[in-house]
């Protein structure tokens, strides 16, 4: 057994190095995109998961909706509803029940998923607006699970968002004024777009 463990602590030691040469191999590439710059100054996105993002999404413009990146990502919500219609009075009318929550759809891209929970995990930790969200959420009776997955959810939405537009986050984001400063981006000089802060209003609305 001893000798065993000796043998898998030497491949780990042999495997390290190869790790590092992949990570500033990816860090290399991913500088070639101008979105990184932007990606990295979302909270709790660093420059290992913004060029994993990079890596998996492609392109924004894949997911119309923040729904649809949350479905992609592993965070969107199954419902179950059966006796959808009810016949009253001899007419067929739809059924006011709530339709049953079942979970998470299983589904799913499983790279992105551990980007958004690993991005929700650090953020609920860290000082931050996303973290003042995280306790706003907990101060109303949420879960911390459930919580955590809010906050995965407006971590992807917010990126969604910083990638489409490619507008540079810088406190929080209201997403009826995208337009406008896509305009300044257009008339500015920087490459990086215009500062887009917006008194926090977005990042502590519920996703």
């Amino acid at each position: 057994m001893r000798r065993r463990a000796e043998h898998y602590y030497q491949q780990l030691d042999a495997l390290w190095p190869l790790r590092q040469e992949a990570r500033r191999a990816l860090l290399v590439e991913s500088r070639k995109h101008k979105i990184w710059k932007l990606l990295r100054r979302i909270p709790a996105i660093g420059p290992i998961r913004a060029a994993i993002l990079i890596a998996v999404m492609q392109t924004p413009h894949r997911f119309r909706t923040k729904r649809h990146l949350w479905t992609y990502s592993g965070l969107g919500l199954e419902t179950y509803d059966s006796a959808e219609y009810r016949t009253v009075r001899g007419q067929i009318e739809r059924s006011r029940k709530q339709a049953t929550v079942r979970g998470l759809n299983k589904d799913y891209n499983h790279d992105l998923k551990d980007i958004f929970k690993g991005a929700a995990m650090r953020a609920s930790t860290a000082a931050g607006p996303l973290r003042d969200f995280y306790d706003n959420l907990l101060a109303k009776g949420r879960k911390p699970t459930m919580a955590r997955l809010t906050l995965a959810r407006k971590i992807a939405a917010i990126t969604l968002i910083v990638w489409k537009k490619e507008v540079r986050l810088c406190a929080g984001i209201n997403r009826h004024e995208v337009e406008n400063e896509r305009v300044l981006r257009e008339r500015s000089s920087d490459p990086l777009g215009p500062e887009f802060c917006a008194g926090y209003r977005e990042v502590h609305s519920e996703a």
